[in-house]
């Protein structure tokens, strides 16, 4: 299931895509104050060049100033058409900034939920495997020679009971046309033709399964299908050649969201026993994912309103350093600690401390860990000091 780990990574990652995006809007701001001192060329007196090209160096330096203090020189500018070329960079690129702020936050959620999807798409395997092997020996039935081989030999396949139990599935079968999770993508069923001749059918467990015979007891033979199933599963989805290649390809968090996802699916398995029937509800998300979902957006929006506040923390912490050389990362992660160990009461600080440091280790450069320990350690005394953190909940003590 989906851990609260991810979640901050998810939003780690929605915020470095922000502050990226907002860097190019900064350039697109620069653009257009050039823009506005292009010498017009069709125009009936020549233009002053040198006096557009320091209009031009003026205006941008004054750009550059409001975005590094947030205040422009109080005097402004004497020149009116640069003060008004300021202006609207600025208004613009205010525009743009608040566009981005609303998009990477809808694509967290979204990379949230989309793993969830994504399990329920991968539950409908089967149907679209027996789909191939159908279409396969019906292109081999055709053959002028006659064909490669006996289509009876997959025959066993079409009779597995735990492939039936997911098909009829209500909650599955439901989830599925209404968020379009079949499998209708041309290159993905391609991945499963090629999983299934080059990597399934020459498989032993797979040729022993098609190979037997069904014993007569119902829940044994349930049994010996399911365990077919969970075996496709797990060497073949989650591992081998072609359909791990495919899911890397066409999802560039797969490597990060696979352990969820193959969590979800095989414990999803388990749940569907010889007893269960259509009405047996699926796996979820997360425990409570109203709540998390709550988490996640809460510490993005709060990360990006608290931005200017934590920039002059980690700056007043970081002796004989300045925070302009912080990598872009490891600010992202502090500002993202600082601002969880103040809004969430019940998340104690230690947690937190340790999980930004995790995510560090697995995001950012070699030496992150210790500086991210030493700030977030030296931040976290100072602010439950000054009665900024308090900490409140069952099993917790004040800002401990």
């Amino acid at each position: 299931m989906l851990n609260r780990r991810l979640l901050r990574i998810k939003v780690m990652q929605a915020l470095y895509a922000y502050q990226q995006a907002v860097a190019a809007d900064l350039l697109l701001a620069q653009d257009r104050i050039a823009a506005a001192f292009e010498p017009d060329l069709t125009a009936d007196v020549a233009p002053d060049r040198r006096l557009l090209e320091g209009q031009r160096k003026l205006g941008e330096a004054q750009l550059r100033d409001w975005h590094r203090t947030g205040e422009l020189p109080e005097s402004g500018s004497d020149d009116k058409e640069v003060a008004a070329a300021v202006k609207g960079a600025i208004e613009y690129y205010e525009r743009l900034v608040n566009k981005e702020g609303a998009f990477y936050g809808g694509q967290l959620l979204h990379g949230a939920e989309s793993i969830h999807d994504q399990y329920l798409h991968l539950l409908n395997m089967p149907q679209a495997l027996l789909q191939i092997i159908t279409e396969d020996n019906e292109r081999e039935a055709r053959r002028f020679t006659g064909p490669r081989f006996d289509p009876q030999g997959t025959a066993r396949l079409f009779e597995n009971a735990a492939f039936a139990k997911l098909k009829e599935n209500e909650q599955l079968l439901q989830t599925t046309i209404k968020r379009k999770l079949q499998w209708t993508d041309s290159e993905e069923l391609e991945a499963l033709r090629d999983a299934w001749q080059k990597e399934m059918k020459p498989d032993e467990a797979v040729q022993a399964y098609l190979a037997g015979k069904n014993t007569g007891l119902a829940e044994t033979d349930y049994e010996t299908d399911m365990e077919l199933v969970r075996h496709l599963y797990k060497d073949f989805v989650f591992k081998g050649e072609a359909l791990p290649r495919w899911l890397e390809s066409n999802d560039l968090n797969w490597e990060e969201n696979r352990p969820i996802v193959r969590n979800l699916v095989l414990k999803t398995l388990k749940m569907l026993p010889y007893a269960a029937d259509e009405k047996q509800e699926l796996m979820n998300l997360s425990a409570n994912w109203q709540d998390d979902r709550d988490f996640a957006e809460t510490l993005y929006k709060q990360t990006l309103a608290d931005d200017a506040k934590s920039e002059k923390l980690i700056a007043e912490s970081t002796q004989n350093w300045d925070v302009e050389r912080v990598a872009l990362l490891d600010k992202i992660i502090l500002k993202m600690a600082l601002c969880e160990m103040q809004l969430f009461r019940g998340i104690p600080v230690k947690v937190t401390i340790n999980e930004y440091i995790e995510i560090s280790k697995l995001y950012s450069t070699p030496k992150s860990k210790q500086f991210v320990n030493g700030i977030l350690d030296k931040l976290a005394q100072d602010l439950a000091a000054s009665g900024e953190i308090r900490k409140s909940g069952r099993g917790l003590l004040d800002n401990q």
